[in-house]
C-alpha cells in the first residue's frame, strides 16, 4: 500500500506543479464566466453607427411604414440607381418593392454588398407585414374587424411549479433545468475524457523512455496502473475544487455586473413557491435557479465523475499498456471515442423526454451513464434509478480494473509486435 501512496504522491504532484495546469485551473472559471457576461454585456451596447437604407417602392404605397430606429436610416427612392451598386456608396440596403404584396407576396428584395443584417431584415419584414395586414383588413369593409381580431388574440403564460415528495412548492423552468443538465454532461464528458486519455498519455510516455522497466522492478505492474490511475483522478477532483470556490467568488460579482438584482427577486429570502401570478420572466427564472436540486448534483456528479473516470481510465491505461507509438491507438481508441460520442448524443436527445426509453436506459448503462444520468439529475430522478445507475458503474469500474490490470501486466513490457484486440483478450482471461 505504500508503494501505491508513492506512485499517487508523484502522479499528483508532477502534474498540479506543471505550468498549463496552473494557467487552465486559474484561468477557465474566467473564460467560462466571459462566455456567458461578454456576449449579454454586447447586446446592451447600441453601436453608434448609423446604416442608411433605400426604400425603392414602386407602388408607392409601402415607403411610409418604415420609420427610423436608433441602427437604421430609411430614406426613398423612385428607382434603383446604379450609385447603389458602387462599393463607395454609403447606402448599405436597398429595398426594392414592384408589386402589391398582398396580391403578390414575393415582390420585394434587398440588394446589400454584404449579407443583409438580420435585424433589419426582421424589422423590414415585420413593417411589411403589418401594412399588408392592414391592407387585408380594410379590403373587407369592416373597420372595427382589426381591432376585434387584436382583441381575441391571447398569449398565456404558464408557469411551472414542481412538487416534491413532501408536497411542497417550487418554482421549475424547463430552460434552467436543461441548461444545467447540459453544463453539468458537458463537464462531466470532459474531465472522463481529458483525464483518462491522460492517463494512457502517461503510460505510454514511461513505456517508451523504457522508465517502466525499472519501476516494476520493484513495484507490481497492478500498483503502477491502480497508483496512476487514481493520482490522476486526485488532479481531476484538485482542479474541481479550485474551480468551485473560484466560481463562487467570480458568478456573484458577475452578476452586480449583468444588472441582476438578486435581492428583489427573492423576496424574503424564500426560494419557495410564490403564490403571485404576476412575477415577471426574470425572477422566475431566479427562483427557478435557487430552487435546483444542488445537493444531489453535485453528489451525483462525483459520484458518476468518479465511477466513469476508473471505469474509462482503466481501459486507457490497458491501452497505452499495450502499443509502443501514439499511431497505433487508432483501432483501439475508434470504438471507445464513438461509445463516447454515442453517449453525448444520447444525453442531447433525451432532454426531449428526460423519462423516455432511451433516457432511462442510456442512464443505466455503465458505459454511458456518466454522461447522460446527468442531464436527467435536474429534471428529478427517482432514487431507485440513481442507485442502480451508480452501483452498475462502480461495478462494471471493478470489473474494468481487474481486466485492465491484467492486460497491462503483460503489456506494459512488451516492445515492437502491436498486439491485437483478440490477443489482449487472451492476456485479460488468462492474464
Amino acid at each position: 500500500m505504500n508503494k501505491i501512496a508513492i506512485i499517487i504522491r508523484r502522479e499528483f504532484l508532477t502534474r498540479i506543479k506543471k505550468k498549463s495546469f496552473i494557467l487552465l485551473t486559474i484561468l477557465m472559471p474566467f473564460i467560462m464566466c466571459a462566455v456567458v457576461i461578454v456576449p449579454l454585456l454586447l447586446a446592451q451596447i447600441n453601436s453608434d453607427e448609423e446604416s442608411k437604407v433605400v426604400i425603392v417602392d414602386k407602388t408607392g404605397h409601402y415607403a411610409d411604414c418604415f420609420k427610423d430606429t436608433l441602427n437604421f436610416h430609411f430614406q426613398t427612392s423612385p428607382q434603383l440607381l446604379p450609385a447603389y451598386k458602387s462599393d463607395t456608396s454609403d447606402i448599405s440596403t436597398v429595398v426594392l418593392i414592384t408589386d402589391d404584396l398582398a396580391k403578390n407576396p414575393s415582390a420585394v428584395q434587398m440588394y446589400s454588398h454584404k449579407e443583409v443584417a438580420e435585424n433589419l431584415y426582421q424589422y423590414v419584414s415585420s413593417c411589411l407585414n403589418d401594412q399588408v395586414r392592414k391592407d387585408k383588413l380594410m379590403a373587407t369593409g369592416i373597420p372595427e374587424l382589426g381591432k376585434m381580431i387584436d382583441n381575441i388574440q391571447a398569449e398565456t403564460s404558464i408557469r411551472t411549479i414542481k412538487w416534491s415528495e413532501g408536497g411542497e412548492e417550487k418554482d421549475s423552468h424547463r430552460g434552467v433545468a436543461m441548461v444545467a443538465g447540459f453544463i453539468m454532461t458537458m463537464i462531466s464528458y470532459f474531465f472522463v475524457l481529458t483525464y483518462g486519455g491522460m492517463v494512457m498519455q502517461a503510460v505510454m510516455e514511461e513505456k517508451a523512455n523504457r522508465i517502466v522497466e525499472l519501476i516494476v522492478s520493484s513495484v507490481k505492474p497492478f500498483q503502477l496502473m491502480l497508483g496512476k490511475i487514481t493520482g490522476i483522478l486526485l488532479v481531476g477532483l484538485f482542479q474541481l475544487l479550485i474551480w468551485a470556490l473560484l466560481l463562487a467568488v467570480i458568478v456573484p460579482i458577475a452578476d452586480k455586473l449583468c444588472g441582476v438584482n438578486i435581492a428583489m427577486m427573492s423576496a424574503n429570502g424564500s426560494t419557495a413557491a410564490v403564490p403571485d401570478a404576476g412575477l415577471s420572466d426574470a425572477m422566475i427564472m431566479w427562483l427557478s435557479v435557487m430552487n435546483l436540486p444542488y445537493l444531489e448534483m453535485g453528489i451525483m456528479f462525483l459520484l458518476l465523475f468518479i465511477g466513469g473516470y476508473l471505469l474509462y481510465a482503466s481501459v486507457f491505461a490497458a491501452i497505452g499498456a499495450s502499443i509502443n507509438e501514439q499511431q497505433d491507438s487508432s483501432q483501439f481508441m475508434m470504438p471507445i471515442m464513438l461509445l463516447m460520442a454515442f453517449s453525448l448524443y444520447a444525453a442531447i436527445y433525451s432532454v426531449e423526454n428526460t423519462d423516455g426509453p432511451l433516457a432511462f436506459w442510456a442512464s443505466i448503462f455503465p458505459l454511458s451513464s456518466p454522461i447522460v444520468m446527468m442531464v436527467r439529475i435536474p429534471f428529478g430522478v427517482p432514487l431507485w434509478q440513481e442507485i442502480l445507475s451508480v452501483a452498475l458503474l462502480y461495478l462494471t469500474a471493478l470489473l474494468g480494473i481487474w481486466g485492465s490490470g491484467r492486460i497491462y501486466r503483460v503489456g506494459i513490457l512488451m516492445y515492437g509486435k502491436k498486439p491485437s484486440l483478440k490477443q489482449m483478450m487472451r492476456w485479460m482471461l488468462k492474464g
